[in-house]
């Protein structure tokens, strides 16, 4: 393809960048511009990049490798970088998951952007991120001690960018804990934020996150079990109104906390963690749990007081118990994705008005070894399943191949709008799949509006050891989704 010069973006020693556009296009449409990049020495990573497509990546259109330089021609980007616009939290934060996401993609690919920074991070047109700038990326080699060449931005870079050690990934992992201090602005001082952040940019890289699945797991990592919006919002105003009760009257403190949850512990290999159910905990008859995951390098039991750990969530809703056993539990390998060992810690939540929080119990030791396990097949033949019941219709999700699957792997349903965005979710076991025929999509508790919506499934397997879950990619490919339901009036649930 032949190009002309639109202006000249950059020049330097090391390299010239144009936007450029294409002969051809004689109506000279946005669609016609190109990034062309001319770059000293021999930038290989583009080659790997053009056969790797990314939505979260620029596309690589052309690369031509010369004896002391290389020529690439990519996807021009509209819109701004990170660095420089004005961003709501929670734009921030779903740009921050999308950066997560494409960097676990780099690393897989064995890619090491090695300049990661909000100026290299562009927000596109349609709302989702870029990440640009690969010349200073590299492939690791298994025999240098160090890097051959120092680059990257000083400021992000961490020590062993600086030539203390050969770079890898936790290298991106340190810059990527730069850039969320510096996008985050106030929330980056949160205690939640900030734990995650002084993780990532540890000097000794074997303290880091090993990966940016983990970072994402400890920013984001709050998953809720339960059936509908109603019970996390009778939880919410139970605690507003704790707050307000202990603010004008001064008890508190006086508050019983609650007994701790008597014998956490793994089932067995399953990855699903157990423990005595504490009844008093929650609300409205719905008790409620938080829970911790810790990895040990060692095989140490954490201490609570000052071991960090890497995940943290809640869940709430009686179908938890087992009703054999009047045990409670839930699988917590989607949050486990690299061999090692784990413990988790678990405390009941208190309502705030009679009854406090309780101490966390500390569970026994789960060796976790099939990071390279095969993973459960997807959910085949997805379908909605629509029941003509007494107060009006009802809405399962559901699939054809239920015979893959034991009683005890756990499925995470995510319902979207139109819009791509999430509605709800919920996690049912197997058992209760087989029992019910789908998971239920409570369109009255969620207050969903009339409209189309779809799902999407993750499998969560409760062997580990042996099979690995089955995760939904990000963003979620088209032939993962559901058919679309079209709701209305006249076929929602009667109030």
């Amino acid at each position: 393809m032949e190009y002309e010069v639109v202006r000249k973006l950059k020049e330097c020693e090391k390299s010239t960048v144009e936007l450029v556009r294409e002969k051809t296009d004689a109506d000279r449409t946005a669609s016609s511009l190109r990034i062309r990049k001319i770059l000293r020495g021999r930038h290989f990573v583009y080659s790997v990049l053009q056969n790797c497509p990314h939505p979260y990546l620029p596309r690589i259109y052309e690369v031509t490798i010369e004896e002391d330089s290389v020529t690439v021609v990519e996807e021009y980007i509209e819109g701004g970088s990170l660095g420089s616009m004005e961003l709501t939290d929670r734009q921030m934060l779903s740009a921050v998951k999308e950066l997560c996401v494409v960097l676990g993609f780099l690393h897989e690919k064995n890619i090491i952007h090695r300049d990661i920074k909000p100026s290299n991070i562009m927000m596109a047109k349609d709302g989702h991120i870029r990440l640009i700038d690969f010349d200073a990326a590299r492939v690791p080699k298994d025999d240098l001690e160090q890097d051959t060449r120092l680059l990257g931005t000083r400021g992000y870079a961490p020590p062993e960018q600086y030539g203390f050690a050969q770079t890898d990934k936790r290298t991106d992992i340190y810059a990527l804990g730069v850039t969320l201090q510096q996008l985050m602005g106030p929330l980056a001082d949160k205690p939640h934020y900030k734990r995650v952040i002084q993780k990532c940019t540890r000097f000794d890289p074997d303290k880091r996150y090993a990966s940016a699945k983990q970072v994402s797991a400890a920013l984001f990592g709050v998953k809720r079990r339960i059936l509908s919006v109603s019970v996390p919002v009778i939880l919410l105003c139970a605690v507003l109104c704790a707050v307000f009760i202990g603010k004008a009257s001064g008890s508190r403190e006086s508050l019983t906390p609650l007994p701790a949850p008597g014998n956490p512990h793994w089932g067995g290999e399953s990855g699903i963690g157990l423990w005595e159910n504490v009844p008093e905990s929650g609300t409205n008859g719905q008790v409620h749990y938080r829970y911790r995951l810790y990895q040990s390098g060692d095989g140490q039991t954490p201490d609570i007081e000052k071991d960090t750990y890497f995940y943290e969530s809640d869940m709430g809703g009686n179908f938890g118990i087992n009703a054999e056993t009047s045990l409670y539990e839930t699988s917590f390998i989607s949050a486990i994705r690299e061999n090692g060992c784990y413990y988790f810690a678990v405390s009941a939540i208190g309502d705030g008005i009679t009854y406090a929080d309780s101490p966390y119990a500390v569970s026994d030791i789960f060796v976790y070894t099939g990071e390279s396990a095969p993973p459960l097949p997807a959910p085949a033949d997805l379908k909605w399943i629509i029941r003509s019941e007494a107060g009006g219709n009802s809405y399962y999700a559901a699939w054809s191949n239920m015979d893959d699957y034991a009683d005890e792997d756990s499925f995470n349903v995510f319902f979207y709008d139109e819009a791509g965005n999430v509605v709800g979710n919920n996690i049912w076991s197997g058992k209760n799949v087989r029992q019910i025929g789908g998971v239920w999509f409570d369109v009255q508790g969620l207050g969903i509006p009339d409209g189309s919506y779809r799902f999407a499934v993750e499998v969560y397997s409760s062997r580990p050891n042996e099979y690995s879950s089955c995760y939904v990619p990000g963003p979620v490919p088209e032939e993962a989704f559901s058919p679309w339901l079209e709701l209305s009036a006249g076929s929602r649930p009667k109030e």
